[in-house]
């Protein structure tokens, strides 16, 4: 009785991963292991995802444009972000399918 107990209480929300999704969610992780890259999202999460440039992200998090620009290169080939051209500037906002499939992946039954 106690093996069926232990059994149903931690299975992970969207089951068994095959080799592709394993590959792909380690490196969704691999992407957001990076204390910068967490700064810029919850920055951008605290501005509602609103769309924000290098410029606004290097002003509120106080680090260098190339920096920021790293990561943002980063979080946008790994599609977390995405990447759109307004007028003369480029903005980034958040992409929230990854996120929802990487609480599933991670949700416990």
């Amino acid at each position: 009785m106690q093996e069926n107990q232990t059994a149903g209480c931690c299975s992970l929300g969207s089951g068994p991963l095959d080799d592709a999704q394993a590959t792909r969610y380690a490196g969704l992780f691999k992407v957001l292991a990076e204390p910068n890259r967490l700064r810029i999202l919850a920055q951008l999460a605290a501005e509602g995802c609103a769309p924000l440039s290098v410029n606004d992200l290097t002003a509120m998090l106080g680090l260098s444009q190339p920096t920021v620009s790293h990561h943002l290169q980063k979080l946008t080939a790994a599609g977390l972000l995405e990447r759109r051209r307004r007028g003369r500037h480029v903005v980034h906002t958040v992409c929230p399918g990854p996120f929802a499939e990487l609480r599933t992946v991670l949700q416990m039954d």
